[in-house]
């Protein structure tokens, strides 16, 4: 039995939790009605992708949803691609989210926006849906209609809300970035969709700086010809808006649609509601349609039921409109909880900042990134011991894998009491095959569990489920939120080609995952970055667990340098202030990997560098360094990058080390 297996339970349900979560709560109710009994969550698991149709169909009742005209059935087609969901059904996805804006949630707070160049801004559901009618008026009387894109380039705060809702209310299409990408950026994204309306800021705060970008967003809109009209948010009030004689104020255009209620037009159910986009660090991003019926049963179910949101509740997740956590933070409004968002940065004015909201708004449900809170572990931050903690229930973690060190730092000076929610799947999904529950305990550096309706399996390169250890992370079976297309692939094939080629008629997904003996899950890194020195498949997250835990390292990367028809591991470390990369240093590491890990992932070539490369969700290249350092002539995207520089800074050290190909 390997280490893994063993991992030490770290939290655990009460009683209380047990029967009285959403998901307790489904489990008694599914049993009611005479399907199981469930001994426990992974009876339900397994009972979830037998009953498949059940299953989902059963979603829908309990999590509440609403459409205009009912389904046929639950599957049509079940073969992938092309599975077809709740045929015949018509409904509305933002309905679904405003469907309590006229009951008991209509005067309680659904909007709560914190930014760092405005003041905190509170709205409640029923002003929330009246502004959202009124954009959605505003937009249909200059002419955009069912069908049109609707681009943002906004911060994750309200008026992004309002836009997504507005579209969608009127079965438009909604695609967004955020505001501190570059320009080439922005366009490659919105110049493949040709947005009919834009939704655009003025500018934004980070860090306690403000950055005006009229005249960037001026030249974006001249790079759009498909545009009928664009919405200029004053998120730097004492700033000019956007020049340009497409362009309207916010305030004159919810003026201008004041008093009218969303249409909530019914759509088919594989109708596009978002366009998110893949990373782009290779060449133009990929354009993931997602549709109406399986991102929304989907949503309802990873919330209501993983997460354990509902309407008393108060949910934080720190995110960007660039990345497709944003989308999932939107889709809490489903629930009737109060959404409280959070533009600007994470460390300002402290890296105190985000947990001292979490005190300060009683929130119940915080999300953030693994490398944030590896970050809050770095500098010691104590929380828990430090500020009001009595709300909270659910920490959610993503981005990347959360090294075991971070689990003991959340229960020890994070948040004790709260359920440590690892979660993981990706834009191509909009949501997770992996991740939380409430029924289960949570084990030192483990993601508790497959999430319902899910079949994933760790399979090998003969596309079978591997009896131990890991393999490709892989879903034998259809998932609701599955796109419906890529946008400009009529037969296709690229479609096909991104996840389908592996294994016919199965999602393979990109991910390095092991399953454990007692159904959790460990993933080791993106499956297209694996390591293979000696033959052996080597996972860059096994060695991030190794480095990114010694004090003297801030941050770290590893890549494969093939050499002689086999690879050397090279590492590349960013020291924490005041360290550089010593003799010392490099052998405390290689003896760190060397006893945590293997010999086989010990690094052939340790690189010091001053910074590494992000992409602008805050994702590691690793693709982009390893074809430098293996010549690859493949283009990339720098814009796609959150720091390009340090791509650049990478390629002088490896030419100083005699590591770049002739």
């Amino acid at each position: 039995m390997s280490n893994t297996e063993q991992a030490p339970v770290v939290w655990t349900p009460t009683e209380t939790t047990l029967s009285q979560s959403r998901m307790g709560q489904f489990k008694t109710w599914l049993e009611q009605q005479g399907f199981g009994p469930f001994a426990d969550y992974h009876a339900l698991h397994r009972w979830s992708i037998t009953e498949l149709d059940t299953f989902w169909q059963k979603v829908w009742e309990y999590c509440g949803l609403v459409c205009a005209t009912p389904a046929k059935r639950v599957l049509g087609k079940r073969e992938m691609p092309g599975a077809e969901w709740f045929p015949g059904m018509k409904l509305n996805f933002a309905a679904n989210l405003l469907r309590l804006a006229d009951g008991d949630r209509a005067d309680q707070e659904a909007v709560v926006a914190y930014c760092e160049t405005r003041p905190v801004l509170r709205k409640t559901y029923s002003e929330l849906k009246a502004d959202a009618g009124a954009l959605e008026a505003f937009m249909r009387s200059n002419g955009i209609q069912q069908g049109d894109r609707v681009a943002g380039v906004v911060t994750n705060g309200y008026e992004a809300l309002v836009g997504m809702l507005a579209t969608t209310s009127m079965g438009a299409i909604w695609s967004s970035a955020s505001p501190d990408f570059g320009i080439g950026a922005i366009n490659d994204r919105f110049s493949q969709i040709e947005p009919s309306a834009l939704i655009v800021v003025n500018g934004y705060g980070y860090g306690g700086k403000v950055f005006a970008r009229q005249h960037d967003f001026a030249e974006l809109i001249a790079g759009l010809p498909s545009l009928k009209v664009v919405v200029s948010i004053p998120q730097l009030p004492d700033e000019a808006p956007i020049p340009g004689a497409l362009v309207t104020t916010w305030e004159q255009a919810l003026a201008a649609g004041e008093g009218q209620a969303p249409s909530f037009t019914p759509m088919n159910p594989d109708h596009p509601v978002y366009i998110l986009y893949s990373s782009g660090t290779t060449g133009k991003p990929k354009c993931i349609v997602h549709g109406t019926v399986g991102l929304l049963v989907n949503h309802a179910k990873e919330l209501m039921l993983h997460g354990d949101v509902g309407p008393e509740d108060r949910f934080m997740y720190f995110t960007t409109c660039g990345w497709m956590m944003w989308n999932w933070q939107a889709s809490a409004l489903l629930t009737g909880a109060a959404v409280i968002t959070v533009d600007g940065s994470p460390g300002y004015p402290s890296l105190n900042f985000l947990w001292d909201t979490v005190a300060q708004e009683k929130v119940t449900h915080f999300g953030t990134s693994a490398r944030f809170i590896a970050g809050c572990r770095k500098a010691e931050l104590q929380p828990a011991k430090t500020l009001d903690q009595g709300h909270l229930r659910v920490v959610f973690s993503t981005g990347s894998p959360l090294l075991p060190e971070d689990y003991d730092w959340i229960y020890s000076d994070g948040a004790p009491d709260a359920l440590l929610g690892s979660i993981a799947g990706g834009t191509d999904i909009c949501g997770c095959f992996v991740g939380s529950t409430p029924l289960l305990p949570v084990r030192r550096g483990e993601i508790q569990c497959r999430f319902l309706g899910v079949d994933a399996a760790a399979c090998g390169d003969d596309g079978e489920p591997v009896k131990h250890g890991r393999g490709e992370l892989v879903c034998r079976q259809p998932l609701p939120s599955m796109p419906v297309s890529f946008w400009q692939d009529p037969d296709n094939e690229r479609y096909q080609d991104a996840y389908f080629n592996s294994f016919p008629g199965i999602w393979a997904h990109g991910d390095f995952i092991e399953f454990t003996e007692h159904g959790g899950a460990i993933i080791y890194g993106r499956s297209d970055a694996t390591l293979n020195p000696g033959g052996v498949r080597i996972g860059t997250a096994e060695i991030y667990r190794q480095v990114e835990t010694i004090a003297e390292v801030k941050d770290s990367l590893v890549v494969g340098r093939q050499i002689d028809g086999d690879v050397e591991v090279v590492l590349f470390i960013v020291p924490a202030d005041g360290q550089s990369v010593t003799d010392d240093l490099s052998k405390t590491l290689k003896t760190r990997i060397r006893e945590g890990a293997s010999p086989r992932h010990v690094p052939k070539h340790i690189v010091e560098v001053p910074d590494i490369p992000y992409t602008r969700s805050g994702k590691k290249v690793e693709l982009a360094v390893a074809r430098l350092i293996n010549g690859s002539q493949k283009a990339d995207n720098r814009d796609a990058l959150g720091n390009p520089e340090a791509l650049d800074q990478i390629r002088d050290r490896l030419a100083a080390a005699g590591l770049l190909p002739d």
